[in-house]
């Protein structure tokens, strides 16, 4: 069945005013995909003082394959290794942030949780809502204080391909966080195939936060899903695995904290069709 407990404590906000008074370990998820160096070249010019940088590409994903999508998940003995180096355990408060409506940070989310981890907060607003609420920039590069990399298993939700598909069979719900054109098939950027998973239902990511990059009430959040809520089982996915998850964020702060990741999302899934499929 459902959960219906509140899930606000595994999917924490944190607001700029907040961070003053906080010991978490700072994490800056900044990317863009149209250009990968920009993040790390937008953390060294400026970042949140004492946050160290995660790159989609290098840290949040391992190297891209024939199938799994265009982003895989790094092994969790590898990410792991990588959260060590920023001096992050299974039990240190974390706060992520990035500069796009929660799409890279909520990766970072996603990972931690599903490995075991402390949920690391969001930061409201991301980098330019801490601008704007008068946050003093550091430039440059940051002395990090590792730790031992403690034990991990395997990244718990996470389905791929054939357990989709078996999912699907047992009646789960799968949701596209893609723009509704993508959705539709109607203007894919990314992909060599458009179009979406049979069956599934639309709620695009970019929805659940307003002009500023804040996250929408949990009134507002609760009618963007509407009755996908009280599906029996709910599947996310997008074009690689990444903006799904903050839609994953939005669903356990309801109540949903069953609610699991198809990984390697379209771009994997469209792996296995002919092109001439594109519609």
């Amino acid at each position: 069945m459902p959960a219906t407990q509140k899930g606000r404590g595994q999917a924490p906000l944190v607001e700029p005013a907040q961070l003053t008074d906080s010991d978490a370990v700072l994490v800056d998820c900044r990317f863009d995909l149209a250009r990968p160096a920009a993040g790390r070249e937008g953390w060294l010019a400026g970042h949140l003082p004492g946050a160290c940088h995660l790159d989609l590409d290098r840290d949040l994903s391992a190297p891209r394959g024939e199938h799994g999508g265009r982003h895989p998940l790094p092994a969790p003995a590898t990410f792991a290794a990588t959260l060590a180096r920023c001096g992050i355990d299974l039990a240190t408060p974390v706060i992520a942030y990035d500069d796009s409506g929660f799409a890279f940070a909520g990766r970072l989310w996603w990972m931690m949780r599903a490995l075991g981890y402390r949920p690391p907060a969001l930061l409201n607003g991301g980098y330019s809502g801490w601008l704007a609420a008068g946050g003093e920039p550091e430039a440059g590069e940051v002395a990090l204080a590792p730790c031992p990399v403690p034990v991990v298993g395997d990244y718990a939700g996470r389905l791929s391909i054939e357990d989709v598909r078996s999912a699907q069979a047992a009646g789960a719900t799968l949701v596209d966080a893609r723009s509704a054109d993508r959705y539709r098939g109607e203007n894919e950027t990314m992909d060599p195939v458009a179009g979406h998973i049979p069956g599934s239902e639309n709620r695009f990511w970019g929805a659940v936060t307003d002009a500023g990059g804040r996250l929408l009430s949990d009134e507002a959040l609760a009618a963007h899903w509407g009755e996908l809520l009280g599906a029996e089982q709910l599947v996310g996915y997008c074009g690689s695995g990444v903006s799904a998850c903050i839609n994953l964020f939005t669903l356990v702060r309801l109540g949903r904290s069953d609610a699991q990741l198809y990984a390697g999302s379209w771009s994997d899934w469209c792996s296995y069709l002919p092109r001439e499929d594109a519609r």
